[in-house]
């Protein structure tokens, strides 16, 4: 199963489900579309979901395509799933900046996910994920408490 998450932005973010859409695949898709309004006979189309069925959807999923948010993005490799993210942009009215295009890229180049922009191919993607191996992310949230705590204290 294929599970989308465009996240809760107020601007639509069609683009992402278009090249779904466009995808050669015949996989079950659930797509989380927050307020971007989209009819699809390939997708099972849901706006908004509780944090809870968000994880629960994440957990039975082979594979995540999300938006380039750091909270999608996080939730999805901390479960150890393939990745796939394409980033809201700016130029297209996606996003108020480019500060996903950022996420997404750095994320990309250390390995963890893979990037779907324009350029790319979500078919070629499809097609070469299962060799896919994400290297696993790690937070470093202990290690800045813990210098957050030795600055109060000193």
């Amino acid at each position: 199963m294929i599970f989308i998450t465009l996240g809760t932005q107020k601007e639509p973010f069609t683009r992402l489900l278009d090249y779904v859409e466009e995808a050669n695949t015949h996989e079950k898709i659930i797509a989380q579309v927050g307020h971007t309004n989209y009819q699809s006979n390939k997708m099972e189309v849901l706006n908004f979901v509780s944090n809870e069925q968000l994880t629960s959807y994440i957990k039975k999923a082979d594979i995540v395509i999300t938006h380039g948010g750091t909270g999608s993005v996080l939730t999805a490799l901390k479960n150890n799933k393939k990745v796939i993210a394409c980033a809201r942009l700016k130029k297209f009215g996606e996003h108020v900046d480019d500060h996903q295009k950022e996420l997404v890229e750095l994320f990309d180049k250390k390995g963890h996910l893979i990037e779907l922009d324009e350029k790319t191919s979500l078919d070629k993607i499809l097609a070469n994920i299962k060799n896919f191996k994400p290297k696993p992310y790690s937070s470093n949230t202990n290690t800045f408490i813990k210098h957050i705590i030795s600055e109060i204290e000193s």
